[in-house]
């Protein structure tokens, strides 16, 4: 039997056979002095947390995505002489080309997905019914082979840019996902001027059946006439702008490398 001198040290031993029993064994020590690496992501999803990303489900975008789907239908129309009908239609799409983009720029959605699609859609329309105007006669040949000829140049040069400038993982899903920026495309003025012409060219071919041989005194066969030379000129000027152009195409994830500047020389006393 202990006796009361005893109890307060077998005590303190209880105590620090308790602390012992809670001390963990030496595996588990070892484990956290060595502890297991997490499993590391798959490169392909890190990359594209890294990626930033933009919202292209904005007000103008959506705009644009409207006139792209109506430029299948205006030529449908146009082929199938529904002219009031496709006048209509044209104009709904002339109306949106210019809200879309005053809208970006009043609420500052502008996106880089923006300045491809926008041009897309016009470009997109002008093909559409200048085929279709070409098949029924209503576009000389000619024209229609300089037109299609310059945007099928362009969008070539599109297709290389995307690509060359796409963040790496260069996959075929990410390269249609538009929500990764990777190039600006910026219109030269003699293009915005060229598009404007063309607009008006396209969209008065269409409505010719809807008018007589004059409008406001003007013979509408020899004004047709002079606009379809005046684009043609026009068209060939904007194509080689872009060659000549510094700033036409920015690619976005370019790094600027250039060389730093000099240290400024020590003032004289």
């Amino acid at each position: 039997m202990l006796t009361k001198r005893q109890e307060p040290r077998y005590r303190t031993y209880a105590m620090v056979f308790d602390e012992v029993d809670t001390v963990k064994p030496r595996e588990e020590v070892r484990d956290l002095e060595n502890p297991v690496p997490k499993e590391k992501k798959p490169l392909l999803k890190a990359l594209k947390e890294l990626t930033p990303h933009e919202n292209i489900y904005t007000v103008p975008n959506i705009l644009t995505a409207t006139r792209l789907i109506a430029a299948p239908v205006i030529g449908y129309l146009v082929l199938h002489d529904y002219h009031a009908w496709a006048v209509g239609l044209f104009a709904y799409a002339g109306i949106t080309d210019l809200v879309d983009g005053w809208i970006a720029r009043k609420w500052k959605l502008q996106t880089v997905v923006g300045t491809v699609i926008d041009p897309m859609a016009d470009k997109t329309l002008m093909t559409i019914l200048t085929v279709c105007l070409a098949v029924k006669g209503a576009l000389p040949v000619w024209l229609a082979v300089i037109i299609l000829g310059r945007d099928i140049a362009l969008g070539i040069s599109a297709i290389y840019f995307r690509w060359i400038s796409l963040p790496p993982p260069k996959t075929f899903s990410r390269y249609w996902d538009f929500s990764l920026p990777s190039a600006e495309v910026h219109p030269t003025t003699i293009s915005k001027y060229n598009t404007a012409l063309q607009l008006v060219l396209i969209g008065a071919t269409t409505a010719t059946p809807l008018l007589g041989t004059t409008v406001l005194g003007l013979d509408v066969a020899t004004t047709m006439t002079g606009m379809q030379y005046l684009v043609a000129t026009t068209t060939i000027w904007s194509g080689l702008s872009y060659i000549y152009t510094k700033d036409a195409v920015k690619i976005l994830n370019k790094e600027n490398k250039s060389p730093p500047a000099p240290p400024a020389p020590p003032k004289s006393p």
